[in-house]
């Protein structure tokens, strides 16, 4: 395939990896080569970018090549999934426990990919599978788009467990109980519910929540020790998809009438709530069935 890989953070850099090793003619656009990249003649773009750039990135991609988010957030101008910005050629989604610096170390990943496309999702597959990269296919992209937003903001929640020194099983349940409320918002958007217990979900959501290099799990403990979230930010370095997405989360909740307790209460430190009382309204919530 030849392929034009935008985006050349940690994660454009490493999937540009598998794909050259994989002996694909690859081309990384950075910021400042977005419009000389080669679109026309990719049979692939692959959009490693923040979700907050997604839009504008995508008004830059010509030709008809088919279209691979690799991003993992909402628009932050519509509230809608990034896939369905993509309206005039194919689109695909790739998301998993896809740790970047571990997969540029060449360590062993699965990663799922969804289309509307079956074909494309098979072609796809089939070209980026290496013996080190195990790609599986499925067609719930609503779930798997879903999954991706959702666990950067439980991630941050799951930090601030670390930061205030709550313990394990602390951070277990609210994992556990973030995952339920990702699949509570994917159901009632149409997402199928074996998606939350596969790669996408649960797995994604394991590795962001506990992996010690994790954006959004750093951010989170930065800011239960203190520091505001554009310190965090600061302080990390790199773009922090939660801190972006959570508003966007919650507000698509309101419109859906699904209830995020997590993500409501990850927004309200965020606008300036103590992080201890968050840990407290949670524990303090009704008693009900699981």
């Amino acid at each position: 395939m030849r392929v034009v890989v935008v985006g050349a953070g940690a994660w454009g850099t490493a999937f540009a990896r598998v794909l050259r090793d994989g002996g694909h003619d690859t081309f990384v656009a950075h910021r400042a080569s977005i419009d000389e990249a080669p679109y026309e003649e990719a049979d692939v773009v692959a959009l490693a970018v923040p979700s907050h750039a997604f839009r504008e990135v995508l008004g830059h991609v010509r030709g008809r090549a088919a279209v691979l988010s690799l991003a993992k957030g909402l628009d932050p101008e519509s509230g809608e999934r990034l896939s369905t910005l993509v309206r005039d050629r194919p689109v695909a989604v790739l998301s998993g426990p896809n740790m970047a610096e571990e997969i540029a170390d060449n360590l062993p990943s699965a990663t799922v990919i969804a289309s509307d496309d079956h074909a494309l999702a098979e072609r796809l597959q089939e070209a980026i599978t290496s013996p080190v990269f195990r790609v599986y296919v499925q067609d719930d992209v609503i779930g798997v788009e879903l999954c991706g937003a959702a666990k950067n903001v439980i991630a941050l929640a799951a930090g601030g467990v670390d930061g205030l020194g709550l313990g394990d099983n602390a951070k277990a349940a609210l994992i556990t109980r973030g995952l339920a409320e990702m699949a509570r918002l994917g159901e009632a958007c149409g997402a199928a519910p074996d998606t939350f217990s596969g790669l996408a979900g649960m797995g994604d959501l394991m590795v962001t929540c506990f992996h010690p290099s994790g954006r959004n799990r750093r951010a989170g403990e930065l800011i239960a020790r203190g520091a505001t979230p554009d310190e965090a930010r600061a302080a990390i370095g790199q773009v922090v998809e939660g801190l972006t997405t959570a508003p966007v989360l919650r507000d698509l909740s309101h419109r859906i009438g699904v209830e995020l307790p997590i993500t409501e209460g990850v927004c309200s430190v965020l606008g300036g709530t103590p992080l201890g009382e968050l840990a407290a309204s949670l524990m303090g919530r009704r008693p009900t069935a699981e």
